[in-house]
């Protein structure tokens, strides 16, 4: 009777000792970064990043020096860790940026100062940049007269809002309709803002959405008809033309 009471006590305790064994560990969600946002008359999808939460950093090639070329291709090499992507700058016909590239702290392509055609050329351009727990965005002369050394940084064109103020060769309402997208910064630099326009708009209205409802004072052109969306929360991960440089948000 002693040996079946030691047994069943024995046995309670292998019992015990499982009930309270820590479950196993399972993967963080990936944050909701992105929602849709009704503005300027317009639809849009506006995706915020805390750098404090988040990382944000850019890709542009594989390992093997190819260039990853879509936002399908980059999410499926860097699994759920991706929160959000998008098209992060322009490139030529090479899918190489035409302007300033930095990425893990390495200058891989030199800012442009060159006059020219089309919207990187509009006067004054600038720069994305990311350091840290936080990023920002500077038209390209004050950002080569603060030298930040960042992390990562992309060059573009045209900026859209300056110090609180549109730029000034972007119109009220031009004749110039496409789908845009482009990226603001706030709260002294912790937040990044991405917009991408759901159907083409003006240069002005994607100015003023940054300016006036996203409540960036500094924001900038990423593109326009290449724009493209990574956002797992939504279900989104749009294929078009092969893409340069990439931005994306992952895990701290």
């Amino acid at each position: 009777m002693i040996r079946t009471l030691l047994v069943r006590l024995g046995a309670g305790a292998f019992i015990a000792g499982l009930s309270i064994a820590p479950p196993p560990a399972t993967a963080a969600p990936r944050p909701d970064l992105c929602r849709p946002q009704e503005a300027q008359g317009e639809s849009f999808t506006v995706c915020t990043v805390d750098l404090r939460r988040q990382r944000l950093r850019l890709f542009w090639r594989r390992p093997d020096g190819q260039p990853f070329g879509s936002l399908p291709a980059l999410a499926e090499t860097q699994g759920t860790g991706l929160a959000f992507a998008m098209n992060g700058g322009m490139y030529d016909k090479d899918q190489a940026p035409v302007g300033l590239y930095v990425e893990d702290g390495r200058e891989l392509h030199a800012v442009s100062t060159a006059d020219g055609p089309g919207n990187f050329h509009l006067k004054p351009n600038g720069v994305f940049y990311v350091k840290g727990e936080r990023a920002g965005v500077l038209d390209t002369p004050h950002y080569l007269k603060a030298r930040p050394a960042p992390d990562f940084a992309t060059q573009s064109g045209p900026m859209l809002v300056i110090e609180g103020q549109i730029h000034p060769k972007i119109s009220a309402d031009g004749p110039s309709q496409k789908i845009r997208n482009g990226v603001g910064v706030r709260d002294g630099g912790h937040v990044a803002v991405f917009a991408i326009s759901e159907r083409p708009v003006s240069f002005g209205a994607f100015a003023r959405l940054f300016r006036d409802d996203l409540g960036c004072r500094n924001a900038l052109f990423l593109d326009g008809s290449v724009s493209s969306l990574y956002a797992p929360n939504l279900g989104r991960s749009d294929l078009g033309r092969p893409l340069g440089p990439m931005i994306g948000a992952v895990a701290r």
